[in-house]
């Protein structure tokens, strides 16, 4: 059986508003995540993503709040991710209302902590995030940095998502770093190289700019497709990438 390609909004939160910039940065206010997510719903999203940019300590309670308050509301999986650097974190968010949680930075710092979720909440629970680009040193040519991109790590992505998986991951989110918030499209190589070497669900996100960029993207081995500004802005509606994706042979679930 053919599993239908997912179309999923990615809202980044920053003291319980939703904000969208280029390559993390020059954040433009875009409204209430809850009501963002609810519009979504309607609209057809397989899933949401919320991401707290800031993960401050005082932040915490405030994703929390809108995690319970969306998920009262809103009934397709939602993702978390954002300062999630402990099991009791995930805990936390999953016991708030997601579906899953997602895991960046902290996992480079101490990649245990993707095994210790996955033992105590199950793989499908656990997503490596991955905010990536080219590197001249890196075996892959792609390297895999953290703290929002500002930070080089050091690890090659492929072998970082391979290690990923050993651990537990149960899905894995692919992030351009040199794409996002460019609308130029999708980094394509970089969806492939991971394919290659990924036994678990890829997500491609950065660089969605029209809907002709999705189709690329699931060509080159991404079962779930990942976009912020070009959903907020009205660009286009979730309605517009399924039927784009539909003519191009994908299958799709049903707006």
């Amino acid at each position: 059986m053919t599993v239908a390609v997912r179309v999923i909004p990615c809202l980044d939160v920053d003291a319980g508003r939703v904000t969208k910039g280029v390559k993390f940065a020059d954040n433009r206010d875009v409204g209430d995540p809850v009501e963002l997510a609810r519009h979504y719903d309607a609209e057809g999203a397989d899933e949401l993503v919320f991401y707290d940019i800031t993960a401050s300590a005082e932040a915490r309670d405030t994703t929390y709040d809108v995690v319970r308050r969306t998920a009262e509301q809103v009934f397709i999986p939602l993702t978390v991710g954002g300062g999630v650097r402990t099991v009791a974190d995930v805990d936390g968010l999953l016991r708030a209302g997601a579906d899953k949680v997602s895991l960046n930075s902290a996992a480079v710092a101490r990649p245990a902590v993707l095994r210790e979720a996955a033992l105590r909440f199950g793989s499908q629970c656990v997503v490596l995030s991955i905010d990536a680009r080219r590197s001249d040193t890196a075996r892959s040519g792609f390297e895999v940095t953290t703290h929002g991109g500002r930070q080089a790590s050091g690890l090659d992505l492929i072998e970082w998502v391979v290690r990923g998986q050993a651990l537990g991951a149960g899905e894995i989110v692919i992030n351009s770093m040199d794409a996002d918030g460019t609308r130029d499209g999708f980094d394509v190589e970089m969806i492939k190289a991971v394919r290659e070497k990924s036994s678990v669900p890829v997500v491609a996100s950065g660089g969605a700019g029209a809907v002709e960029h999705f189709p690329p993207a699931v060509e080159a081995g991404a079962d779930a497709v990942l976009a912020a500004s070009v959903f907020h802005f009205g660009t286009m509606s979730i309605g517009d990438v399924k039927n784009e994706l539909a003519k191009s042979g994908a299958v799709i679930r049903p707006v």
